[in-house]
C-alpha cells in the first residue's frame, strides 16, 4: 500500500530586515489518492487524475516502465496496447460530454493488468469506471461476479462496461439528427437548422476520432487477452470488438445521414432564394412596361390628350390592361 515518507522542515526567514526570531515551517506529508478493493487475492486499485504523489507511488509498488509512467502524465497519448513480461499497459479513450464548451472531448483512461492486480487511472473522472468500483467496494456478491475470475475477466468487464455507455451517446446523436430531418422543411428555421447540422456534425466528427484508433487497439488486446484469462472467457473479448465494429457502422451511417441532410437544406434554401428571385423578377417585369408607358407621357414634348384630364385616364387604363394582360399570360404560362 502507500509508503508515507517524512520530509524534514525548513527554516524560513521573513521580511526584509534580519529577524529576531526563526520560524520553523514544516513540510506538509500528502497521502496518495489510491483506492483498492481486494478479492480472492485479486486486486484493483483506481487511482483518479494522478499527481506526481500517485507517480511515486506507483514507482515504489510496481516496476511498471518508466515509458508508461510518462505516458500517464502525458495528456496527448494515442489508445494502444503494450506488452510487457509480467502485465499489459493499455490507454484507451473514452467520450465525455464537456458542459462547458458544449461538445464531447475524450477522456483518457490507463490500465496495468497483472497476474493478480488491475491498477485503473483515468485523468478525469470517468461514470462507468467509478460506478463499477463503488460498485464492487460495496457489495460482496459484485466482488465475487466482477474479480472472481481473475484480472482478465475484470479488465474485460471494465472496458465492456466503459463500451456500453458509448451506445447512449449514439442514440442521442440519432434522435438529434431525426429532429433536424423532422424540421429541416419548416419555415423561418434555416438558420437554426444550419446551426444544429454543424453541432452533431462536430459530435460525429469527434466520436470517429475516439473510436477509429481504438479499433486497432481492441483487435490487438483480443489476440494477447489468453495470458491472463482462461480460455473458456475468451469469447467475451470477441463481444467488445463487435461492439466497437457496431459503433463504427453507426458512425458511418449518421456520417451519410447528415451529409444528406446538409445537402437536402442547402437545397431547400436555394428553391426559398429561387421563389424569392422568381417573385422579384416577376415585379420587375410587371412594372417594366408600366415604367415605359408613364416615361413616354412623362417626356416634356407634347403628346396627346395632353391637356386633357380624358388623356390621363387613357393612360391609367391602358396600364391596367398592360398589367392585366401580363398577369393573365404568365398565370397561363404557370409562372406564378
Amino acid at each position: 500500500m502507500a509508503r508515507i515518507r517524512n520530509m524534514p522542515g525548513r527554516i524560513r526567514r521573513r521580511g526584509g530586515d534580519l529577524p529576531s526570531v526563526e520560524t520553523l515551517v514544516p513540510e506538509i506529508n500528502t497521502e496518495p489518492r489510491v483506492e483498492l478493493v481486494e478479492y480472492d487475492g485479486v486486486r484493483w486499485f483506481n487511482i483518479e487524475r494522478p499527481g506526481p504523489t500517485e507517480e511515486a507511488w506507483l514507482r515504489d509498488n510496481f516496476e511498471f516502465h518508466e515509458l508508461d509512467i510518462e505516458d500517464i502524465r502525458s495528456r496527448n497519448q494515442r489508445p494502444k496496447l503494450d506488452e510487457y513480461d509480467d502485465y499489459l499497459f493499455l490507454i484507451l479513450h473514452l467520450p465525455v460530454f464537456d458542459k462547458r464548451v458544449g461538445r464531447l472531448n475524450a477522456a483518457e483512461l490507463d490500465i496495468f493488468v497483472g497476474p493478480d492486480y488491475l491498477v485503473t487511472v483515468p485523468n478525469e473522472p470517468l461514470q462507468p469506471v467509478e460506478y463499477l468500483f463503488e460498485r464492487c467496494k460495496a457489495s460482496e456478491d459484485k466482488r465475487e461476479q466482477r474479480m472472481g475470475q481473475g484480472t482478465g475477466y475484470l479488465l474485460y468487464t471494465i472496458v465492456d462496461d466503459a463500451f456500453s455507455s458509448f451506445f447512449p451517446m449514439l442514440r442521442k446523436i440519432g434522435l438529434k439528427l431525426d429532429s433536424v430531418e423532422e424540421d429541416i422543411f419548416l419555415e423561418g428555421r434555416s438558420r437554426e437548422i444550419v446551426r444544429d447540422l454543424s453541432n452533431v456534425k462536430q459530435e460525429i466528427i469527434n466520436f470517429r476520432k475516439i473510436i477509429r484508433p481504438q479499433r486497432a487497439v481492441l483487435r490487438d488486446l483480443e489476440r494477447v487477452k489468453s495470458r491472463f484469462i482462461a480460455d473458456d472467457l475468451e469469447i467475451y473479448f470477441d463481444d467488445i470488438v463487435d461492439a466497437s465494429e457496431r459503433m463504427w457502422d453507426m458512425l458511418e451511417n449518421y456520417k451519410e445521414v447528415v451529409d444528406a441532410l446538409e445537402a437536402t437544406n442547402e437545397s431547400v434554401i436555394s428553391h426559398s432564394v429561387n421563389d424569392v428571385l422568381r417573385i422579384l423578377t416577376v415585379f420587375s417585369v410587371f412594372f417594366l412596361p408600366l415604367t415605359l408607358i408613364a416615361s413616354i407621357f412623362g417626356m416634356n414634348n407634347h403628346v396627346p390628350g395632353q391637356d386633357s384630364i380624358l388623356g390621363f385616364w387613357i393612360v391609367v387604363g391602358a396600364m391596367a390592361a398592360t398589367l392585366g394582360g401580363m398577369l393573365a399570360y404568365f398565370r397561363r404560362r404557370g409562372w406564378l
